[in-house]
């Protein structure tokens, strides 16, 4: 029996049209859905939307509608969109489902039965946007921390769950199960949340007198379910809890969400579940925001992100490449079509689509588009497969622990060596030689390193996998490519070299990915903002000198100081220097096209797999020095503390790579 991976989305609430950041995280999941599928695992896939709640009910009245006409409109949008961005869910659950309102009155009912929920009188600032109800403690400057608005006292009576009850086991548990919330800087953050004494038992219902549109409360019928309550449950009511048989197989599963909404997972969710006695789901994968010049979308600014509109213009597939590549999950990451064109420039038309089209047309010229015999191995073609065996397993690992840029990246090692190998091994010298011999080896190498890649991407690129395929004449079926995985289970690659048929008839050429231009007005707004004042350039080109008395032997001028450049970078891969006992060898992320390449003399201090997602501060415009053969662009900042022992220096926060330090 093969082991089951269970994905949900949020369920999306309905008071605003889908934008990119629905779109990410959905893209997200459907990734990871298909990467599992591809560990040969029984998968499902959740998404859906919560149509319950104040917002609605105001929405639907700003629209003419009823609520249920407003949601139902909504709902229908965020359905129609997914199959356009390729997605392909396996269950789309509604709130307003007949049977989710059964579950959840069921699960309430039990949790009631438990002692877990008692009726009480409670005054509290509530604001509308989060549709919850603040503590004193929780508010920032006596706003809504998340709106920034004054929330609404309100004194009424209500249901309540005892949520207090349940925090210290759920520190414990936090504390026990590192993993449990991930990037760990979740972790700490839901951490922060119960060490601080501001969650308090949570208000679980509203009045109907107030609100009638929700779930009614199976113990008392003038109250209805508060929508967080009733939205979370969507997790396990799709499935058929407590008995349904897709329950009992999928059970528990991992959560994918945005950062805004980790309390009610993090802290809400878990509680409900231990009340009620439902074991905990296995993660929760939390990412960042994608930010439009530095600023979060947001409908009023003008500056929502039409995900349709990218995919149509410039190709579903770069799309949701650039999407999981540019983001480091967790962090926030800032969309531009700009920074798009570049990614898809770099990677997709000058290294893979590059790669294609010069090894197909090679072998159609050499060997009539006929698959080549495998000959004998030289250590050129041996230091090549052991790179890809070595890429792919890194693509795996990380990919499959939700750092999928940095998994992505360790792909394109092995679509960069293959551009480096045709080079290397020139195969027009070979023909022109008449050494046929070697170069079938060497065109048959580079055709089972290419399947592999194809293999790899399906997860990220369906479409495009599926074509890359075909044209390596392994096609899928016409109308399943972005719905079945291609043939095989990725970890049952190793070794596997010559899985193409030897003089099978494959594509002749290939032309995925031509090269895009930056359009004119992009570059002139870059331009624009490159261009410093006057005053500005004067006062940088002239830096003020410090007067004569103070220019003292060993100490720096401002001068000098003005003359380093420090950044933030984030390390994607940390590895151990052969035969050199202190340096470790490291790869970041300075917000560049390519990962900077830094040794550092930290060996003794860290072990790198701890290392990788770490942000760190870099002097970045050293000058390059080769050391042990391996060039060093760049110096990690450490700071070393009486003992001896290191630590690095980071930013206090989350920052964007490349991000200035001054």
């Amino acid at each position: 029996m093969s082991s089951t991976f269970y994905i949900t989305t949020p369920i999306y609430y309905v008071n605003a049209r889908p934008h990119l950041g629905h779109a990410y995280t959905t893209i997200v999941a459907d990734s990871l859905r298909r990467f599992h599928t591809l560990l040969g695992e029984d998968t499902w896939f959740l998404t859906g939307t919560d149509e319950h709640g104040d917002k609605i009910v105001k929405a639907a009245e700003a629209a003419g509608q009823t609520p249920q006409e407003f949601v139902d409109g909504i709902s229908g949008q965020f359905q129609a969109l997914w199959p356009k961005l390729g997605i392909k869910h396996d269950q789309f659950i509604r709130t307003t489902d007949a049977d989710h309102k059964a579950r959840v009155q069921a699960f309430l009912q039990k949790v009631y039965d438990n002692g877990d929920i008692y009726f009480g009188e409670h005054g509290g600032h509530y604001c509308t946007g989060c549709e919850r109800f603040y503590t004193e403690k929780e508010l920032e400057n006596g706003l809504c921390p998340q709106h920034l608005t004054k929330p609404d006292f309100i004194q009424e009576k209500n249901y309540f769950f005892r949520m207090s009850k349940y925090l210290p086991w759920l520190a414990g548990h936090i504390r026990e199960n590192p993993d449990f919330i991930r990037p760990e800087r979740y972790r700490n953050e839901v951490l922060s949340m119960i060490e601080s004494g501001a969650l308090e038992d949570l208000c679980i219902s509203r009045p109907k007198n107030r609100l009638e549109w929700g779930i009614e409360l199976p113990f008392d019928k003038d109250y209805v379910c508060y929508v967080w309550f009733d939205a979370l449950l969507n997790y396990i009511s799709a499935l058929g809890w407590p008995d349904g048989d897709k329950y009992a197989a999928y059970w528990p599963g991992e959560h994918l969400v945005a950062k805004d909404i980790l309390k009610p997972h993090g802290v809400f969710w878990p509680t409900m579940l231990k009340s009620a006695g439902v074991p905990l789901y296995k993660h929760l994968n939390v990412h960042g925001y994608w930010l439009i010049k530095d600023t979060k979308m947001s409908k009023s600014l003008g500056n929502v992100v039409e995900p349709i509109k990218m995919a149509e213009h410039y190709g579903l597939d770069a799309f949701r490449y650039f999407l999981l590549r540019d983001m480091q999950f967790g962090s926030d990451a800032s969309f531009s079509e700009e920074a798009l064109i570049t990614r898809f420039n770099a990677d997709l038309a000058n290294d893979l689509g590059n790669l294609f089209s010069r090894v197909l047309s090679m072998n159609a010229k050499y060997f009539e588009s006929k698959v080549p015999p495998m000959g004998e191995l030289a250590e050129d073609d041996k230091a090549l497969i052991e790179l890809a065996e070595n890429s792919r397993r890194n693509y795996v690992q990380l990919f499959g622990n939700i750092r999928f840029s940095q998994g992505l990246d360790a792909l394109w090692d092995l679509v960069r060596a293959l551009n480096k190998y045709v080079d290397s091994q020139a195969p027009w010298t070979l023909f022109k030689q008449g050494d046929t011999a070697r170069l079938g080896t060497v065109i048959r190498l580079l055709l089972e390193c290419m399947r592999k890649v194809a293999l790899c991407l399906w997860p990220v690129m369906p479409g495009t996998a599926a074509a890359l395929l075909e044209q390596l004449g392994q096609p899928l079926p016409a109308s399943e490519r972005f719905g079945v995985a291609p043939a095989g289970n990725v970890n049952d690659e190793e070794g596997v070299w010559e899985c193409l048929a030897t003089g099978s008839v494959i594509a002749s050429a290939s032309n995925l990915f031509p090269r895009l231009e930056i359009p004119e007005e992009m570059k002139e707004d870059k331009k624009a903002k490159q261009k410093k004042p006057a005053k500005e350039k004067e006062a940088k080109a002239a830096p003020a000198s410090a007067p004569a008395e103070m220019s003292v032997p060993g100490v720096a001028e401002y001068a000098d100081f003005q003359k380093l450049e420090l950044r933030v970078g984030t390390i994607l891969e940390a590895g151990r220097v052969p035969k050199a006992d202190k340096l470790l060898c490291f790869k970041i992320d300075l917000g560049e096209a390519e990962p900077r390449q830094i040794l550092s003399g930290i060996a003794e201090h860290f072990e790198p797999e701890t290392l990788v997602g770490r942000q760190v501060c870099v002097v970045a415009n050293l000058a390059p020095r080769k050391i042990r053969g391996l060039v060093s662009a760049g110096m990690i900042l450490t700071a070393e503390a009486p003992d001896g022992k290191l630590t690095l220096l980071a930013p206090g926060g989350d920052v964007a790579p490349g991000s200035k330090i001054s």
